[in-house]
């Protein structure tokens, strides 16, 4: 095992007003907590040439508009928030949002997707599909173009892209040309070795993993449907290019990699891991300044999945 890396663990020591552990809230509570604290230790937003709220249907939408997107034809990302099913919204990863716009030179959508447990499984999903379809019907108004669409998400975001990923395969919604998978929840079943070994003490915990799922899988037997646990779908052939982020002190780290391993086996993928590092760490760049690397690397691989980023 690699040893935690100092500035994984100046986030974890990040001074703040003391919080409730999630899986002792109520998902309220535990709302609130994260909203009044997630800003802290994330970087000052840059600022992005334009920022729009829209609706599709009855789901807020979050629009940044890079600073060298072009007006019209811009690449574009669907970025789905983490938070277990249960917390966030677009305004808890605006940073990394407005970062990737501009590094992109593209248009980021951001949905605020219903949670659970008001809205169960698969709400959220149906929102993030909704949302793609917006997106291609609306593209000549956002400036974006159709073809050029990636989806993105950490966490249970990326679990939930994935999803999306899955689904543009079968044809249930629009083609997108790549995902972007930030330690994503793929197992629901939480039965993998990093749920011991990172149990506890590393930010995100086994804990409040079993709280989150409880509250989004309210029927035991959808923990094994492939739209909450996509490590169990029956083929990946097919799904668009991927890059998965990992953090090798998560939880999440087996089923993430298990899920990287099979999207390179069976379709297209990259994977990079920062074996020291937390859940999570991605949003933390005022304490960790290899999130900032992770960025930079997302951007990176964007480029690579639209070949006219390179021109």
């Amino acid at each position: 095992m690699t040893q935690l890396d100092g500035s994984a663990r100046l986030a974890l020591e990040w001074p703040g007003d003391p919080q409730e552990p999630v899986e002792s809230c109520t998902p309220a509570l535990a709302r609130r907590q994260y909203l009044n604290s997630f800003a802290d230790i994330q970087w000052p937003l840059e600022d992005v040439a334009e920022v729009r709220e829209r609706y599709a249907g009855a789901i807020r939408l979050k629009i940044w508009r890079g600073r060298s997107a072009p007006r019209q034809a811009a690449p574009a990302m669907l970025y789905l928030h983490g938070g277990g099913f249960v917390i966030g919204a677009p305004e808890t990863h605006e940073d990394i949002c407005r970062s990737l716009a501009n590094m992109a030179g593209a248009v980021v959508v951001s949905p605020d997707y219903r949670l659970a447990p008001e809205h169960p499984f698969p709400a959220a999903i149906e929102d993030c599909a909704a949302t793609l379809v917006w997106m291609t019907d609306q593209a000549d108004a956002l400036g974006v173009d159709p073809l050029r669409i990636v989806v993105a998400g950490d966490s249970a975001g990326g679990n939930l892209a994935a999803v999306i990923a899955l689904l543009a395969r079968d044809g249930q919604v629009p083609d997108i040309i790549g995902q972007v998978l930030l330690y994503p929840v793929t197992d629901q079943l939480q039965v993998a070795d990093s749920y011991s070994h990172y149990a506890s003490g590393f930010g995100l915990t086994a804990a409040a993993m079993k709280w989150f799922r409880d509250h989004y899988l309210p029927q035991a037997g959808s923990m094994v449907d492939w739209r909450a646990s996509p490590l169990s779908a029956a083929s990946l052939t097919g799904v668009a290019p991927a890059f998965v982020i990992l953090a090798g002190h998560d939880v999440l780290f087996d089923e993430g990699a298990a899920y990287a391993e099979r999207l390179r086996s069976e379709a297209q993928a990259i994977s990079r891991t920062w074996p020291g590092q937390i859940h999570g760490f991605v949003s933390k760049r005022r304490a960790i300044p290899e999130a900032q690397e992770a960025i930079e690397a997302i951007a990176m691989a964007w480029r690579g999945m639209d070949p006219a980023l390179t021109r």
